[in-house]
């Protein structure tokens, strides 16, 4: 009879694509949020630009990828 129960590497596969899985998961609701996000960013970025005549600090991409991970890590602690 063969103990199965010291072998770490049968014991560590399951774990390792249940990370994946939920990584991808991760990946795809960022991407989506992202997207999501970048229209009203480029609205609020074109906006205070023609309010203060001058280009905001923070881009329309960079704030909507700031956005993405603030939703993000939301949505998965839930």
């Amino acid at each position: 009879m063969t103990d199965i129960s010291n072998d770490h590497s049968i014991a560590s596969r399951p774990a390792h694509r249940r990370s994946d899985h939920n990584m991808r998961e991760y990946y795809v609701y960022f991407a989506v949020i992202f997207v999501a996000t970048l229209p009203l960013s480029f609205l609020t970025w074109t906006l205070s630009a023609a309010r203060r005549m001058e280009l905001p600090e923070k881009g329309p991409i960079k704030a909507a990828w700031s956005q993405a991970q603030i939703i993000t890590p939301r949505i998965f602690s839930a």
